[in-house]
């Protein structure tokens, strides 16, 4: 926990404030169709699944940029270009 088990842990407060910022960021839900459309990505583009699906979470979003350390960085997947983040 946040406010507790860490080495500098955040007041109630303000471990509050950021999780209620969450709620005004855009969700998508991985839904039995995302599933399935991740397996065909994972089958056309050679991806493991659970990278396939964080991709097609993205593609659903509209995003045009993944950050991800575990995919090759210039990549564009389904219009989805992908960058290392470090």
């Amino acid at each position: 926990m946040v406010t507790r088990k860490i080495p500098k842990p955040l007041e109630p407060g303000r471990a509050r404030e950021i999780v209620e910022s969450l709620l005004y960021w855009d969700m998508v839900v991985n839904d039995p169709e995302a599933v399935l459309e991740a397996i065909d990505l994972s089958e056309k583009h050679r991806l493991s699944f659970w990278d396939a699906l964080v991709v097609q979470a993205a593609v659903v979003a509209g995003a045009e940029v993944l950050f991800s350390e575990d995919l090759n960085p210039g990549q564009v997947i389904e219009g989805v270009r992908v960058e290392n983040p470090f």
